[in-house]
């Protein structure tokens, strides 16, 4: 008994012919291009600049980075706000605004202390900023040191009074005994009208009342009383303010503005409308290292006591040059980073860029150290335009020798006008020679590069199972015993 002969499982079915013949389209393909990758990165080199056409070395031209000359009509020039303004000789007129703060004036602030120990009986006054006036009553102290001088001046008045009728030397002595005692006791602050009243009366007082050498307002108070008090210990500090600082923080650079005699104007927000001038009294040797500001003082009389200490002002300090200098109106500086220029305008009318080097400034003008002269007209506003217009050309410039980019010369000559020759159009494509055949690549069935007839179709593969003729190739079998 035969055994049915059946397909080995490792044996691939039989593909559709139109199926196959695509897989082997790709597959050329896939040669193809890998083909050319090998030839180009084979053949690949560092390029050369002589063996670049002329005409087409678009790298070996430096780009156009320099501005160059504009020209501009008055109606483009207008359209953009171009303005002009002349170059000129005069002091620079600067103005420099800082913050100042009112301050008590250090000559007028009086710190009141005793020259003797002692203890406050009676303070008269009692709390911080109450007015005071010159002769007014501060506080009374105990003190046995005045009781001392007290006495001592009592027996030196009796003394006196016996040698009356002594000789002119005791009385000289008595005298003097006398005046010795009311001296020490003015030397510790007692007023002459209290030692007065002590002679007069013949009593010695338990205290002493100590007086206001000023007239003011106390902004400090540290002793309460009944409190024991050392010689030196400060009672009151009165401060007399009908004249009062400003003091100004203006930064380190503009430290030659700070000079001596610089009028200053102040305004101050609790003051609206009443601006106050003066003029710079000093200026600190010494500059804030936290803030890098230098400090100006401005004195100010203080009618009224409106100004108060520890308000804010703002200072305007004015200053001017010493000599007259170059200068250009601070929109015609144009700083691009590596340059300084202005645009001049020339005797044609071109807008020519002209590098500069400035110095200070103002709030409207730049002073020019160098690169204008007296008499030149720049450009005074939308410089950033012109500057980007002048660019732009020089680097449309720099492109001039390209095919296609013919700038600054006559336009290329346009087509005849008139009828088209009959005929089909040229094809543009169709003048682009044929790829080349790659060797071994004529036998792939539909590659065929040579001939623009199509390939022939193969003949089906007869298959044996449905009775057509046997392949050459005998297929796989295996046989059931």
């Amino acid at each position: 008994m035969s055994s049915p002969i059946e397909t080995s499982p490792f044996e691939s079915p039989t593909r559709h012919p139109v199926r196959r013949r695509m897989g082997m389209i790709a597959g050329a393909a896939l040669l193809l291009v890998g083909a050319f990758a090998a030839v180009y990165l084979a053949t690949r080199k560092s390029p050369d600049a002589s063996a670049v056409p002329a005409g087409h070395n678009h790298g070996g031209a430096a780009p156009a980075t320099e501005a160059g000359p504009v020209m501009l009509s008055r109606a483009d020039a207008d359209r953009i706000g171009v303005t002009f303004a002349p170059v000129t000789l005069a002091p620079l007129l600067r103005e420099l605004r800082a913050v100042g703060i009112v301050s008590y004036d250090e000559t007028r602030v009086k710190v009141i202390a005793p020259k003797i120990d002692g203890w406050v009986e009676q303070l008269y006054l009692n709390f911080t900023g109450q007015p005071v006036r010159r002769g007014d009553a501060l506080f009374t102290i105990y003190a046995p040191m005045l009781v001392t001088a007290q006495e001592e001046l009592l027996l030196a008045r009796r003394l006196a009074a016996d040698v009356q009728n002594g000789s002119a030397e005791a009385r000289r002595s008595a005298e003097e005994l006398v005046a010795s005692a009311r001296r020490r006791l003015s030397y510790w602050d007692i007023p002459a009208a209290d030692i007065d009243a002590i002679e007069a009366s013949g009593q010695v007082r338990r205290t002493l009342t100590l007086r206001s050498p000023i007239d003011g307002f106390v902004v400090d108070k540290p002793v309460l009383s009944g409190q024991r008090i050392m010689a030196g210990d400060a009672v009151y500090r009165i401060a007399d303010l009908r004249m009062v600082w400003v003091d100004g923080e203006i930064y380190e650079q503009y430290a030659p503005l700070a000079r001596v005699g610089a009028p200053i104007t102040m305004d101050f927000a609790s003051l609206p409308g009443k601006q106050r001038t003066g003029r710079v009294a000093y200026v600190y040797p010494t500059v804030n290292q936290d803030t890098r500001t230098l400090r100006v003082r401005v004195a100010l009389p203080n009618v009224g006591a409106e100004l108060k200490p520890g308000m804010y002002a703002t200072m305007v300090l004015t200053s001017s040059s010493q000599r007259p200098v170059l200068t250009v109106p601070r929109s015609a500086v144009l700083a691009t980073g590596r340059r300084v220029l202005v645009f001049v305008r020339a005797n044609d009318g071109a807008l020519v860029p002209r590098d500069v080097t400035i110095g200070d400034a103002s709030d409207d003008r730049v002073v020019v150290l160098s690169g204008l002269s007296v008499g030149d007209t720049v450009v005074a506003s939308a410089t950033f335009l012109v500057d980007a217009e002048s660019n732009l050309k020089s680097a449309l410039g720099g492109m001039g020798n390209m095919p296609g980019m013919n700038m600054g010369g006559a336009s290329e000559a346009p087509p005849p006008a008139g009828p088209r020759p009959a005929g089909p159009a040229p094809d543009s494509m169709s003048k682009k020679p044929a790829m080349p055949d790659m060797p071994g690549m004529e036998d792939m069935p539909g590659m065929n590069h040579g001939s623009s007839t199509p390939p022939a179709k193969p003949a089906p593969k007869p298959n044996p199972q449905k009775g057509g003729p046997p392949s050459s190739t005998p297929p796989h079998v295996r046989q059931e015993v």
